[in-house]
């Protein structure tokens, strides 16, 4: 079995991740700019500037900045048909609220595409990468403030006159359903999607409500003005999506499992069906939460339904009412399933939830979907002859895509394309290591920032390059 010839193939990179230089051009300081590395049992501090005796990965990423030419060559050589890049938003304008835009930074833009484009590499391009000015943290409050709606959309109206005629694919945000008005979070979960900490709100359902909604409303208005400017244009957005399942058959259980599983979907709803969902109206109202909703809001969700939804995948949970204390937790909440095994970082790898989440969402929405995210992270390492067997990353990558085929091809999903996330070892956002490691290409780089960021195919390179080359027969 293969899949359609217009299938998009390719991988999925972010600029905080990879590309350093985070004082070359006139870039201003970004919000992940003053996160420190951290590990699975440390979280990665947030400092409000950078201060001496931390290392802070984002100063050099894998140096992508100065080395894109060398790295999307190597894309091209695996066959890539499209690369998911995002903009440093503050490489554009450095302060957030800048008069003109850094014309340094447009111009880097310009380049890594062109260069995508005379690879014939696709590029689909994400505004909102957890990339935010920190002036606009600082001075106007993230999220918090409906100014920074106009500041995005300003700079959104940039990327798209800059880019106009060569990139067609456009993503308003990545993951921002990750915030919950009913959860509790970490300082750097709530700071790295939207640029607030946690520990520090007073009232932290309606701050998050209100930067959520916030989100959603930047992001309908994103897609309008992206066709305005250009007719040919394609807007997603994409979200962090975990398949839930009941632990059993007891309906406490299942209904437990159907809420968090919905939990998630209101700002896929209100980009979707042009208008914001009065269910979740009805809930903030009994948590006593105000949103405020203009008739210009209104008016945009009619206007700025998605043309596709990418999918980020990477994991399922299980749902169960009464917890007993000799349950193991999971990480991404909820208790251990049974039934599956855990990547180094104790994420379930579930091939199954792939194809079960790809059909809820077909049927949920009816809309083109991406898989704009999934892979697995795990501790390399350069065997004696010099190269990486990484033969755990083909068996992980091999059983997801086999799901996908079947959700495809069995099920009649409208999936269009398979962004595998990391194509080339990055930074990890989650933790801010170099040794939690997803790519098809190794960086010689270390947690502590030493190494010679020299590249070098794995294994898993030459086994993609096959599965593109058949158009996914050959897995």
């Amino acid at each position: 079995m293969e899949l359609n010839e217009n299938f998009l193939w390719g991988g999925s990179i972010a600029a905080h991740q990879c590309e350093g230089a985070w004082n070359e051009d006139g870039k201003g300081l970004a919000m992940m700019d003053v996160a420190t590395s951290g590990d699975v049992h440390h979280d990665r501090l947030i400092h409000d500037e950078k201060l001496p005796g931390y290392t802070y990965p984002s100063e050099t990423g894998i140096d992508f900045y100065h080395r894109y030419k060398e790295d999307i060559a190597l894309f091209k050589e695996m066959g890539f048909k499209t690369l998911r890049i995002s903009v440093d938003w503050s490489r554009i304008y450095p302060n957030g609220d800048d008069e003109q835009p850094n014309e340094k930074g447009i111009q880097y833009y310009q380049n890594v595409v062109d260069t995508l484009l005379e690879n014939d590499i696709e590029p689909i391009v994400t505004l909102y990468h957890f990339e935010m000015p920190l002036a606009i943290v600082r001075k106007y409050g993230s999220w918090t403030n409906r100014k920074t709606i106009d500041l995005y959309l300003r700079y959104c109206k940039t990327m798209f006159e800059a880019l106009k005629g060569k990139v067609h694919y456009w993503v308003t945000f990545n993951e921002m359903n990750h915030i919950d008005s009913q959860m509790a979070l970490s300082d750097f979960f709530t700071y790295f999607v939207a640029g607030i900490k946690y520990s520090e709100l007073e009232n932290a359902p309606q701050t998050l409500a209100t930067c959520a909604y916030y989100m959603t409303v930047a992001s309908v208005k994103a897609v309008k003005l992206a066709r305005e400017i250009d007719a040919d244009n394609k807007i997603g957005c994409v979200f962090g999506l975990t398949p839930n399942y009941p632990y059993s058959c007891n309906p406490e259980d299942v209904m437990l499992s159907f809420k968090r599983m919905t939990r998630d979907l209101y700002q896929i709803d209100a980009m979707c069906y042009g208008k914001f969902p009065e269910y979740k109206l009805h809930e903030y109202q009994r948590l006593g939460i105000q949103l405020d909703v203009t008739e210009d809001d209104k008016m945009a969700f009619k206007e700025g339904v998605l043309d596709f939804l990418g999918i980020n995948y990477y994991a399922s949970e299980v749902s169960i009412a009464k917890e007993k204390e000799d349950m193991e937790k999971a990480f991404f909440g909820g208790v251990k399933n049974p039934y599956l095994k855990d990547s180094d970082w104790g994420w379930s790898i579930d091939p199954t939830g792939l194809r079960y989440l790809l059909n809820f969402i077909d049927r949920r929405y009816q809309l083109p979907i991406m898989i704009t995210e999934n892979g697995l992270g795990a501790v390399d390492v350069v065997s004696e002859d010099g190269k990486v067997h990484d033969d755990y990353r083909i068996d992980y990558l091999k059983q997801h895509l086999s799901a996908l085929k079947k959700a495809v091809i069995e099920d009649d999903v409208n999936c269009i394309g398979y962004l595998m996330w990391g194509p080339i070892d990055l930074v990890s956002a989650t933790t801010g290591e170099m040794k939690k490691r997803y790519g098809f290409i190794y960086v010689d780089k270390h947690d502590d920032g030493t190494g010679s960021y020299e590249r070098m195919p794995k294994d898993s390179f030459y086994w993609y390059q096959q599965v593109i080359q058949t158009n996914g027969k050959d897995l």
